[in-house]
């Protein structure tokens, strides 16, 4: 019988099942005429054992093939991990040599001082809004500047006296959402109110050259018609006087902002005036505008200058009083006084 080379195929021959292989069938494809019976037995398994080594090789490739036509089945869960939270303030390394207690008690003393000196004095004030392109570059803004002026009964609010032409596309901004940027408190934690909050020490960190003591604040309850300060402070280490906050304001409602502007966490740095008082120089709020389908960014950037002191004819604000908006002159949702 002449030796034969074939491929293999499940089909349960006779001859396959002798040799100890059930289910497995020799197909012919060439031949010649002269072999034995013992050369023929051993072509066989020589290609038996070929084919199956063929066949083994391709499974692997085969597997996801198989798997896609059948669905998808159970997966496996990963393997096992830590997840670690970052706390917002690092643990502090040990108490300050002051007392927290008595830190507090003498910023807030502080800040009972530059909250009364503050609307004597002049100052402009520019705000710059804008919103961000998906390449992260500036797409649109509005700028306007300020300045403090004194209404009949000696009350101050803010008058615009330059605006540019606005090129922003999805803020529709209004007078009045200027107007509760400008109730907004720039000095949170006075005296009065202490009470209100719980002021925790977390720690020190060093603001541009100054040397600093961090405070985390926390309303202790929050109201309806009251908003309170939810953030961290820094301190002056040497005269205990607040040079920055960071932080939001909070209602039972949820975080404040006004009606256009989404804004609500602000990062507001303070310029020493006079050698004395510690007035805000400069503030910063990032956030989004959440539309159908997409988000836009948008940038928030608040800077204060040219401060004059009391009767200084470079005040910048106008001689002439005018009357107050009495959505000014009376804020419903601030804690303490009107800030400008």
């Amino acid at each position: 019988m002449a030796p034969q080379l074939g491929y293999t195929r499940y089909a349960g021959s006779a001859q396959a099942a002798a040799e100890g292989y059930p289910g497995i069938e020799t197909i012919d494809m060439l031949g010649t005429d002269q072999a034995s019976d013992g050369s023929q037995c051993r072509w066989q398994r020589i290609l038996f054992w070929s084919c199956l080594a063929i066949l083994f090789s391709l499974v692997p490739a085969l597997m996801p093939v198989c798997a896609q036509e059948a669905g998808p089945g159970p997966i496996a869960p990963p393997p096992g991990h830590e997840v670690h939270q970052i706390p917002t303030t690092a643990e502090p390394a040990g108490p300050p040599p002051i007392p927290p207690e008595e830190i507090i008690r003498r910023f807030s003393q502080k800040e009972d001082e530059f909250a009364a000196a503050r609307p004597h004095f002049g100052f402009r004030k520019t705000i710059r809004v804008e919103e961000f392109g998906e390449d992260g570059k500036a797409a649109g803004e509005l700028h306007l500047t300020t300045v403090p002026v004194a209404a009949a009964d000696g009350k101050m609010y803010e008058k615009i006296v330059e605006q540019s032409h606005s090129t922003l596309r999805y803020l529709r901004l209004e007078p009045e959402d200027f107007e509760a940027l400008a109730r907004i408190p720039l000095f949170p934690l006075a005296t009065a109110q202490l009470p209100h909050y719980n002021i925790t020490y977390a720690g020190k960190e060093r603001v541009d050259e100054v040397n600093c003591y961090v405070f985390a604040v926390k309303p202790k309850a929050v109201e309806r018609a009251r908003a309170y300060f939810d953030g961290l402070v820094w301190v002056d280490d040497q005269d205990l006087e607040v040079v920055r906050t960071y932080g939001k304001w909070v209602t039972d409602l949820g975080d404040f902002h006004s009606p256009q502007l989404p804004f609500t966490l602000f990062d507001t740095y303070r310029e020493n005036v006079q050698g004395k008082y510690w007035f805000p120089d400069y503030a910063r709020s990032d956030d989004s505008v959440h539309l159908k389908d997409q988000e836009v960014r948008v940038r928030l950037v608040i800077r204060w200058q040219e401060y004059a002191p009391p009767n200084d004819t470079r005040s910048p604000a106008p001689p002439a009083p005018a009357p107050a908006p009495a959505s000014v002159s009376a804020p419903a949702v601030t804690p303490s006084p009107p800030a400008h």
